[in-house]
C-alpha cells in the first residue's frame, strides 16, 4: 500500500493572510508542517497544493516539493483530488493541515494505519477532551464514535447531552472526544468526494466532514493522546510561546 501525504495550503486566509509564511522558530509555518510530514515512514511522498506561486516558489526553495492547483477549489478536501489524479500510483491520501507546524509524525501514522484494514474508505483522529473550555468551544468540534471506531457525527456543540446530569458535571460522567482535523481517504474515495454536494448538516454546522457521513460513508478513528496546536487566527501563536 503506498501513501501520499498532501498539504494543502493557500494564502488568501480571510483570517490570517499569508499564513503560511508566518515566521515560526526561524522556519516558515509551511515549511515546519511539511519538515514534520517528512518524517512520517508511512508517507512514500509528501507534496504542497498550493494555488499561488509565492507558496509553490518558497517550498521548493526550501528543498520541498509542490504542485500547482486550481484557484476555484472550495476546500482542501478539492485540491488533495487534483494532486492525487496526478499521482495515480498511490493507494491512500492523506491530508495534513498546513496551519500546525508541530504536528507529531505519529499522528499521521495512526491515521495511515486505519488502511491496514481494506473495508476503510477514510479515517481522522480523535482525543479525548479533559476540560470544560474544550467542551464548549464551538472552535473544536466534537465527534460521537460507534462500537466500530466509526465517526457518526461531529458537532461544535457538546453531544450527547447528558440529561441526569448538570453541564458542568458532564466530563465526569461521559467521555467526550474532540475532533483532530487530518483526513485520511482510499483514492478512490477520494474522487468521488468532490462530486457531493453541500449537504443540509454539513451548511448547518460549517463542517465538510457531514457531508459525508450524511451520503453514508464511513470514517474510521483512531485516537490520539497528542495534543495539536492549530494556528487559524495570529493570536494563535500566543500557544506555540512565540507571539
Amino acid at each position: 500500500m503506498k501513501i501520499l501525504g498532501i498539504i494543502p495550503a493557500r494564502y488568501a486566509s480571510t483570517r490570517f493572510p499569508g499564513k503560511p509564511f508566518v515566521d515560526i522558530a526561524g522556519k516558515s509555518m509551511i515549511q515546519r508542517v511539511y519538515e514534520q510530514a517528512k518524517k512520517c515512514d508511512s508517507l512514500a511522498e509528501v507534496i504542497v497544493a498550493t494555488d499561488d506561486e509565492r507558496i509553490y516558489k518558497h517550498v521548493h526553495d526550501f528543498g520541498g516539493i509542490a504542485l500547482m492547483t486550481s484557484p476555484d477549489h472550495q476546500s482542501g478536501t478539492d485540491r488533495c483530488a487534483e494532486v492525487a489524479l496526478q499521482r495515480p500510483q498511490y493507494d491512500v491520501i492523506i491530508n495534513i493541515q498546513g496551519d500546525e507546524p508541530y504536528i507529531d509524525p505519529e499522528q499521521i501514522t495512526k491515521v495511515a494505519a486505519c488502511f491496514t484494514s481494506k473495508e476503510v474508505e477514510l479515517s481522522t483522529l480523535i482525543k479525548k477532551i479533559t476540560t470544560p473550555e474544550e467542551l464548549n468551544n464551538p472552535n473544536s468540534p466534537k465527534v460521537i464514535i460507534n462500537k466500530h471506531s466509526e465517526a457518526i457525527y461531529f458537532s461544535r456543540t457538546p453531544l450527547p447531552y447528558l440529561r441526569a446530569h448538570e453541564p458542568e458535571d458532564w466530563l465526569k460522567h461521559f467521555t467526550y472526544f474532540k475532533h483532530i482535523g487530518i483526513y485520511g481517504y482510499r483514492a478512490d474515495i477520494l474522487q468521488e468526494l468532490t462530486k457531493l454536494a453541500i449537504s443540509p448538516l454539513e451548511k448547518a454546522e460549517s463542517l465538510e466532514q457531514l457531508r459525508w457521513v450524511e451520503n453514508g460513508y464511513k470514517i474510521r478513528v483512531a485516537e490520539t493522546e497528542l495534543e495539536t496546536h492549530a494556528i487559524d487566527v495570529p493570536d494563535d501563536l500566543k500557544k506555540l510561546n512565540l507571539g
